[in-house]
């Protein structure tokens, strides 16, 4: 045996032809790098030149994409190329077509790896559309596992496993970690919908139930939100999506309903004269748009007017400003009116028969001291 291999050995180190071919093969090998290295260079910048405006986005990941092509894939696909330069034995083509697919699945698999990092930092970065970046991330790292598990699954099924049992026994255990996590995956899913549905935003005000407050961070499981008292509120992703919810930053105009009332001595006509001075006093307010002013009700103790008119703003703050102008302005026109607002009145009628005699405390005894002292001055 050892007589073999040292003849073996000895035989292919003193072959010229061996020496040959390894040459031509190290000498194309390197010479096919640069030239791939080359091309691959220059369809990067050029595909990079092309990024402008909003079509460009696509080119720049193309170009960033091919920029980031291996270069030890390179050098195997250089080698591959360099061995049919030269004549190989039989046993060695299945082994060449097997080192083609793996290292171009592989490479594919990197530029496709490539391509979604860079479209999901382009998604958190776009100017204008802030991004959930938990969502995101998620996203790309159930993206890219589903990338390499495919190309994983390739390359076995090239190389002659089955791969049916695989894939079955992946599944079952997924099912059991599943159902091992399942309520951690619920939020995580709720984490993805409020990501992709947008139900709110980060600063966005929102109100369910009996809480109300600011969306601070939309986590992997939890949601958080600063009260308007000031305490932190953490509630899971799922259960808030189960909820109602008001998302006030949204509200492109705010409707407002009020009333008020005059006393029943108003006369008929300046009562007629309500409805055109609540126009005056809202149409003049700037952000706001007139509905309607009507004497609504004869009430119990006011003839009440309701008024309705819309604020083109979401601002809290600047719909209360607005409102106590048009109460101040209000009071102001009716005053020069002469129309009173209403206040609760209790008015007592007594028919029949005589008021009963009502002696107050103290109010004989002062009688009859006043009595005296005018006697005496008499």
């Amino acid at each position: 045996m050892e007589n073999w291999l040292r003849t073996h050995v000895f035989s292919h180190f003193f072959d010229q032809t061996f020496w040959l071919n390894s040459l031509i093969v190290a000498v194309a090998t390197l010479a096919i790098f640069w030239l791939l290295r080359a091309i691959i260079g220059f369809a990067s910048r050029r595909v990079s030149r092309m990024s402008e405006g909003r079509v460009g986005k696509a080119y720049s990941i193309a170009g960033e994409m091919l920029a980031s092509t291996s270069n030890l894939l390179l050098l195997i696909f250089s080698l591959l190329i360099a061995l049919r330069f030269v004549e190989l034995p039989t046993r060695w083509q299945g082994t060449i077509s097997q080192g083609w697919f793996v290292a171009l699945m592989l490479q594919i698999a990197m530029w496709v790896d490539c391509g979604v990092r860079l479209w999901l930092q382009n998604l958190l970065t776009a100017p204008g559309h802030r991004r959930n970046p938990v969502t995101t991330v998620i996203l790309g790292i159930m993206l890219r596992m589903v990338i390499w598990v495919m190309m994983f699954l390739a390359i076995l099924s090239n190389m002659g496993v089955n791969i049916t049992a695989l894939v079955a026994s992946l599944g079952v255990g997924g099912i059991a970690i599943a159902l091992a996590i399942q309520t951690v995956l619920s939020d995580v899913f709720a984490s993805l919908a409020i990501g992709f549905d947008k139900p709110f935003e980060h600063g966005d005000f929102i109100v369910f139930g009996d809480i109300a407050g600011t969306i601070e961070h939309i986590g992997l499981k939890t949601t958080r939100l600063r009260s308007l008292s000031g305490e932190q509120i953490v509630c899971s992703n799922t259960i808030l999506l189960q909820q109602t919810i008001h998302n006030y930053k949204r509200m492109q105009q705010r409707r407002i309903v009020f009333k008020f009332g005059v006393t029943y001595d108003t006369p008929a006509a300046k009562v007629r004269q309500v409805g055109g001075i609540i126009r005056e006093i809202i149409e003049g307010q700037p952000e706001t748009r007139f509905d309607r002013g009507h004497f609504f009700a004869f009430d119990e103790n006011q003839l009440t007017f309701e008024v309705v008119y819309f604020v083109t703003v979401a601002d809290y703050n600047r719909y209360m400003d607005i409102q106590q102008d048009i109460n101040l302005q209000l009071m102001e026109r009716l005053a020069e009116k002469g129309i009173r607002f209403a206040f609760p009145t209790r008015r007592v009628e007594f028919t029949g028969g005589k008021f009963p005699q009502i002696n107050v405390a103290g109010t004989a005894s002062n009688e009859a001291a006043d009595n005296a002292a005018t006697s005496r001055q008499g």
